[in-house]
């Protein structure tokens, strides 16, 4: 059975969710901690919404509930609701949204109202609207942004409020190549970056426009910075996210054609040369260059041919 613990639907429109969440249950639809979004059909608007929805067990109940076998920890489900099916681009921020939950949920009636309730609400703020945020703060200076997150450069942010630096540390997440290269290489350049001091990018906020300082760019994340600021004048969060989805797909369609190139050079010279052209064309020589050093550092006639690439480049 489900009881309703807090909404903002009207009477009938939360009965229709209610049941459509009862039957998603019934089947075992709903995996704990792993959100899910569908469309659904609610009389209040009188069209297809689309609905986040989420199980999870507070950490506290279920540590107690492990600890006596007679005790059963209460399950709980979070429902957020918004235009559209596009709240799927978001899916991984709304799981971690609903993680903060799970860890600071207290059910009693005063920290019902006064905390948990303001949090459900601000879940489109807070977990949607970052990357927009980041968007129109740094306009043409997302490139660097860009940039950084690309190539796992440091960044260290000053005078910011809570909330710009929250917002800034999830961009550079979202625009980050982590889960899209291998575990090992991510770790080998954040290593390599950190260890070069001077590298370190630092964002000053503290006046209306952010300074950046040692920032670094590239024509690659220069025409994608423009994509960002043409799609600013619409608003729309989810197109931020697909541009940025975007992006890093096209980093790594990058990627793997130069480890192709690479592969036919090491028995090649005219594929050394396509190498070498491959990356002085696309706009992100600077980056790649660096992912496949890191990711070839094992690999002698790899390594040699990007050794003989990074003299061309240099050159």
């Amino acid at each position: 059975s489900l009881t309703l613990l807090d909404t903002n639907l009207p009477p009938e429109a939360e009965t229709e969710l209610r049941s459509f969440i009862a039957k998603r249950l019934s089947k075992g639809a709903l995996f704990e901690g792993m959100g899910n979004v569908v469309s659904v059909g609610l009389s209040i608007p009188e069209c297809k919404i689309g609905c986040y929805y989420c199980r999870f067990q507070h950490e506290n109940l279920l540590e107690m509930a492990t600890l006596d076998s007679d005790i059963s920890a209460p399950e709980y489900v979070v429902c957020f609701l918004g235009g559209s099916e596009k709240e799927d681009t978001f899916r991984l921020e709304l799981d971690k949204y609903v993680q903060s939950l799970k860890i600071n949920l207290d059910l009693e009636q005063k920290t019902l109202e006064t905390s948990v309730n303001p949090y459900l609400r601000s879940w489109f703020e807070n977990a949607v609207c970052p990357i927009q945020r980041v968007v129109q703060l740094f306009q043409e200076k997302l490139a660097s942004l860009l940039h950084a997150a690309l190539s796992y450069t440091p960044v260290e942010v000053k005078n910011a409020d809570e909330r710009t630096e929250k917002d800034i540390r999830r961009f550079l997440a979202a625009a980050s190549l982590e889960g899209l290269v291998q575990e090992g290489t991510m770790t080998s350049l954040c290593i390599a970056m950190t260890e070069e001091q001077h590298k370190t990018m630092i964002i000053d906020c503290s006046g209306p426009q952010p300074q950046l300082h040692n920032a670094g760019s590239n024509r690659f994340c220069e025409d994608w910075m423009q994509a960002f600021v043409n799609g600013a004048e619409g608003g729309n969060p989810f197109l931020f996210r697909q541009i940025l989805e975007n992006f890093k797909l096209k980093a790594i369609q990058d990627i793997n054609n130069l480890k192709r190139f690479i592969r036919q050079a090491e028995m090649n010279h005219y594929a050394l040369f396509k190498c070498y052209m491959f990356l002085k064309n696309c706009g992100s020589g600077d980056v790649l260059l660096k992912i496949v050093k890191v990711e070839h550092a094992e690999m002698p006639e790899a390594r040699n041919v990007v050794t003989v690439l990074e003299e061309f480049m240099r050159e």
